[in-house]
């Protein structure tokens, strides 16, 4: 299973995608830019506007490689798939499950405790690398606290007080978010979270590195057989994929919160590399999008060790083993949903 590393991103408008065979051609300009064997390709990312053949779209539906269409700061706009493979057993005991409240929150509460896990982890590691540094006091309390409500027992609590739990959690987390800032904090400076548009850069990138995570996740939901519309978190709302959703909370800390820091702190982005709209939303430039999106493949790549399976697997996997052992636990091979915790 490595097609988590073969996501095609296409990031310059005017390009056009053609099929040549069994050849996917990228042309800008009539010149083509790129060929690649659809065999190598895993799913087609376009954040730009471009063009698409409909014999391209044919062979990508009927080879299972979906297109995703979005905006250039990811949101996700449209999709275009072949037929879904699935096991309607599979689907119609996610539907039973998902109708009930009871069986939801079971559910939802193991991600959310994960979710609090994997953000107290991202704080433990930077007071361990970073001792000393200015808010290392706040920091420590907000890992205090995250540490106290994951000793608390979420069995038997109901869907809307799970939901309550990650809110709070999320909110102490971000409270603190600015200090784990150590460069450029005329230009990186976070007050909060904020989202549809983001109106800063750091949120301007969490947003473009969520989006990405949700359509891998998305993608995960669909390889193992699962409804990805159809969540336990998050409620069905049209539109929305609830359970993409409910997977990637899991993963937020690891693999978009951290990779902010990093792309930050070790000044692979700079403040001149956002552009500001007239409605105020901030987002990447086109060179930078390409530098961020290089930076996601690469920590995708990264191997480490599953902590339910104990095998040693590359990040990019772990939405697909984890969308695999959500389907065997509704299937009642597993007791219950051994969600992600970073160690």
């Amino acid at each position: 299973m490595t097609r988590h590393l073969n996501t095609l991103f296409i990031t310059t408008d005017g390009s056009y995608l053609a099929r040549e065979g069994q050849t996917v051609l990228i042309r800008q300009k009539k010149e083509v830019k790129l060929r690649l064997p659809i065999h190598n390709i895993g799913s087609i990312i376009c954040l730009a506007r471009v063009g698409i053949s409909p014999s391209l779209m044919n062979l990508c539906g009927r080879e299972g490689v979906p297109i995703s269409l979005c905006t250039p700061e990811g949101y996700f706009l449209a999709r275009i798939s072949g037929f879904t493979a699935g096991n309607v057993l599979l689907r119609r005991e996610q539907y039973r499950r998902a109708d009930s409240d009871e069986q939801s929150a079971a559910i939802a509460s193991s991600m959310v405790l994960a979710k609090i896990a994997n953000s107290r982890q991202v704080l433990m590691r930077h007071l361990r690398d970073n001792a000393g540094s200015p808010g290392e006091t706040e920091v420590q309390s907000v890992a205090g606290s995250l540490a106290a409500i994951l000793r608390a027992d979420l069995r038997g609590v109901d869907l809307d007080s799970v939901r309550g739990v990650e809110g709070d959690a999320a909110n102490r987390y971000f409270s603190v978010f600015d200090h784990l800032i150590l460069a450029q904090k005329a230009d990186f400076a976070f007050t909060g979270r904020n989202r549809r548009p983001p109106l800063d850069r750091v949120n301007a990138l969490l947003s473009f590195l969520y989006a990405m995570l949700g359509h891998d996740a998305r993608s995960a939901c669909e390889s193992a057989g699962l409804d990805p519309a159809v969540g336990f978190l998050h409620r069905d709302r049209p539109g929305r994929p609830g359970l993409a959703l409910d997977l990637m909370e899991e993963f937020r800390p690891l693999m978009a919160d951290r990779l902010v820091l990093s792309l930050v702190n070790r000044r692979q982005v700079a403040g001149s590399d956002f552009e500001l709209s007239e409605s105020g939303a901030v987002r990447l430039s086109d060179n930078a999008l390409k530098r961020v999106l290089a930076a996601y493949q690469k920590r995708k790549q990264t191997e480490i060790v599953h902590p339910f399976i104990g095998e040693k697997v590359t990040v990019g996997l772990l939405l697909h083993l984890q969308a695999l052992l959500m389907a065997r636990h509704l299937r009642g091979d597993l007791d219950a949903y051994p969600a992600f915790v970073w160690k």
